[in-house]
This record gives C-alpha cells, sequence and structure tokens, in this order.
C-alpha cells in the first residue's frame, strides 16, 4: 500500500506528521518526496546506502575557441537565450531551456550541452524501517521527474525486502511534483490548517486528488488555533463527502521533538496528540 501525504500550502506541519505517522509500529518505506525541500532526513538520519546523480537538465555552453559568432543559433533560439553582445555570442543560463536545437543547428560544433548533474537520490535504512530521499540542487529543474525518481526506488526497496506500506511525504502545493506524488498511490491524506489560506489551498489540493479518482482523508491540524475556521473547513469537507480522519490540537512540543530529532510521538508517546496520531494512523490504513 501506498500513501501519500500533502498540503495545499506549505507550514500546515505535513512533515511532522508524517513523521510521526513513519515511527508507529510496523516497519514502513518512507519516501521524502518533497525534492525541493527535503527534511525528513534532518530528523532520521538515515544510512546513504546508496546514491544516484539525478540530471533534471542541461544548459548550452559555447566554445570561444570555436565560435565564429555567425549568429545562426541565435537565430534558431525559440527561448531568447542566446544574443550578441560585442561581437560575440553569449547564451543566459537561466534563459536557456537546454533543448539542444543550438548545438545541433551549430555549424562550427561550439556549442556543448552541460547536464545539471548536482541532484541526488538517496536510499537507506533509518530507525522504523528504509528511506528514499531526492534532494534538488538550488537552481536545478525537474522536480516532478526526481519525485517519480524516488517513488520508483521506495516500490523497488518495498519489494525487495517485502515491506508493505510506503509512505509518501509529499511536497506542498498543487503543482507537477504534487502531481508525480499522487499518481498511482492507494490513499492520499491531506494536511490542512485552520487559516483562510489553509481552507482555500485544501479546496485545490482536493481537487487535484479528484481528478485522480482519488478520495481523500483530511486531517485539520493545529485546530484549536482558529475553532471557527477548524469547523467550516470540517463543514466543507462534509460536504464534499470527505472524511475528516482527525483534528489535532496545537502543541508547541512538536517543534520541540523535531529539534531533538525525532517524531512527537517517539519522544512523547503519552501526549494527547501522539494518541490522536497513532488512532488517525491506524484508521488510515484500513481504510
Amino acid at each position: 500500500m501506498e500513501i501519500a501525504v500533502i498540503s495545499g500550502k506549505g507550514g500546515t506541519g505535513k512533515s511532522s506528521i508524517t513523521a510521526a505517522f513513519a515511527t508507529m509500529g510496523s516497519h514502513v518505506v518512507l519516501a521524502d518526496c518533497d525534492v525541493d525541500a527535503a527534511n525528513q532526513y534532518l530528523i532520521f538520519n538515515p544510512t546513504q546506502d546508496e546514491e544516484q546523480v539525478y540530471i533534471g537538465g542541461h544548459k548550452a555552453v559555447i566554445d570561444y575557441g570555436l565560435c565564429t559568432s555567425c549568429g545562426l543559433c541565435m537565430n534558431y533560439c525559440r527561448f531568447g537565450a542566446i544574443s550578441l553582445s560585442n561581437g560575440h555570442v553569449t547564451i543566459s543560463e537561466t534563459s536557456c531551456d537546454g533543448c539542444f536545437l543550438c548545438s545541433r543547428v551549430c555549424l562550427s560544433s561550439a556549442i556543448n550541452m552541460v547536464p545539471s548533474d548536482k541532484s541526488r537520490m538517496y536510499s537507506g535504512l533509518f530507525r522504523n524501517g528504509h528511506m528514499v530521499y531526492g534532494r534538488l540542487a538550488p537552481g536545478e529543474e525537474n522536480s516532478g521527474k526526481l519525485v517519480n525518481m524516488v517513488r520508483d526506488k521506495a516500490k523497488e526497496v518495498a519489494e525487495k525486502h517485502n515491506v508493505p506500506t510506503i509512505l509518501v511525504d509529499g511536497p506542498p502545493g498543487v503543482g507537477c511534483p504534487v502531481i508525480s506524488t499522487i499518481t498511482g498511490v492507494n490513499k492520499v491524506v491531506i494536511i490542512t490548517e485552520p487559516t483562510i489560506s489553509g481552507k482555500h489551498d485544501l479546496e485545490r489540493a482536493v481537487e487535484i486528488t479528484e481528478k485522480f479518482n482519488l478520495k481523500p482523508e483530511v486531517i485539520i491540524n493545529k485546530s484549536d488555533i482558529n475553532v471557527s475556521m477548524s469547523q467550516q473547513i470540517e463543514e466543507w469537507c462534509i460536504q464534499k463527502g470527505i472524511n475528516v480522519a482527525g483534528k489535532l490540537p496545537f502543541d508547541k512540543r512538536v517543534v520541540e521533538a523535531m529539534v531533538n530529532h525525532k517524531s512527537i510521538n517517539e519522544l512523547f508517546p503519552d501526549a494527547e496528540i501522539s494518541v490522536m496520531l497513532g488512532e488517525i494512523w491506524r484508521n488510515i490504513q484500513n481504510i
């Protein structure tokens, strides 16, 4: 079973709740697909038994020893990345889309396509099973492809070690990385918070999941900081036929646990929120 935990916006507590789920009972394969800002490895300090280079794209670089400044590449570029400056052809790294066309039309073979290869995917062990995560290097792109790479590896690890549950910590928002995270999973859990932006982004996240014929479970985190908004979110979910799996209280010990590289249920197993999270996780697995 593959369970993805996502949120319409950042700051809802998605990663801390996922960390709690990952340390309850049976071993899991934890896949951190929030590749733009992976942080589960900071909590669990997994081993790095395997490292793979991820190439998210290429950038065009001119060899001025061969370039004749004929301008042919500039005429073909459809991204406005190539220009003529002081008699020399230059390529804007930020505008270049890495399409390879300029390198193919260059008559003097002066343009090389350099891979963006600073991003990585890691696989190893953590204290409650196996962990796979990706880290997209600053400025590198195609995070959705890296998410797919992480998920494929997580499935491989789960099958190899006969682990029945893959728990996916997805990215916030509703963009390409989220779509890559939820495509083909068995269940989706959406973490929200009782704020106007939290409700708005929850609605967008639900819309995305429904396009994949998935009926999400919703958890309202920090529900007691705005009881009225929590009620509005719950009523909206009822109208949509969506199950509210739980309403968690605000507990600053969650942050204390993170600082100590623990999930809340590891450091404070008897806390009300830990008990509630345990019940929610059992229910999600059984639905």
